[in-house]
């Protein structure tokens, strides 16, 4: 039987997205990663470089998977993009994770491919401002928001439970987040010029 380069690198960056959602850049182990791919270190080495730079190649194709599963200006309005958004993340915890992650490993410093993953809400500022109610709505904050939302309702459930109560439901989060999502779009701006 031959060797399949491509499916050796698909199952490194699968494992690899398990291992670094479990424990980050810093507790990420290259031999568990190995032994899970079925593959050898050297690879993975070989592949990706160092595991910093294997970390940014798992958060690079989940960051493209999240794109075209929940395409910029593919949203009605943004209580749907957000609901869209959120049902993402609940079929996909780990891409939530590894986005956490990389905010408390990278802190203020630039992230792996920031130039293209900030192209991407560009245009989704751009779908934020044709789905905005009023002229005076900052889609870039909006936006913001939007992201907040989602993230912070899926990555604290701990809060979550305490705050709202344990019987709580993910179904009604989503449509509690696409509502207040929408309210904040559809909200006029109360700045004065």
């Amino acid at each position: 039987m031959a060797y399949d380069s491509a499916a050796t690198k698909e199952r490194i960056l699968t494992a690899a997205a398990a291992e670094f959602a479990a424990h980050g850049v810093a507790g990420a182990r290259v031999d568990r990663i190995a032994a899970t791919a079925k593959a050898n270190k050297r690879a993975i080495y070989d592949y990706f470089g160092d595991k910093k730079a294997l970390f940014a190649a798992v958060l690079e194709q989940l960051m493209t998977d999240l794109a075209q599963a929940v395409p910029p200006g593919d949203e009605k309005d943004l209580g749907t993009y957000a609901g869209a958004l959120f049902d993402y993340h609940r079929a996909h915890p780990e891409t939530l994770r590894l986005l956490l992650w990389e905010a408390l490993e990278m802190g203020e410093d630039p992230v792996p491919d920031e130039q293209a993953r900030t192209q991407h809400y560009l245009d989704k500022i751009s779908a934020a401002e044709q789905a905005a109610a009023t002229d005076n709505s900052d889609p870039k904050a909006l936006l913001f928001f939007t992201l907040g939302l989602v993230g912070w309702s899926l990555a604290m459930p701990q809060l979550r439970r305490m705050i709202l109560g344990p019987d709580y439901t993910l179904d009604k989060m989503r449509a509690s987040i696409s509502s207040a999502v929408q309210a904040l779009a559809d909200a006029p701006s109360d700045s004065t010029e």
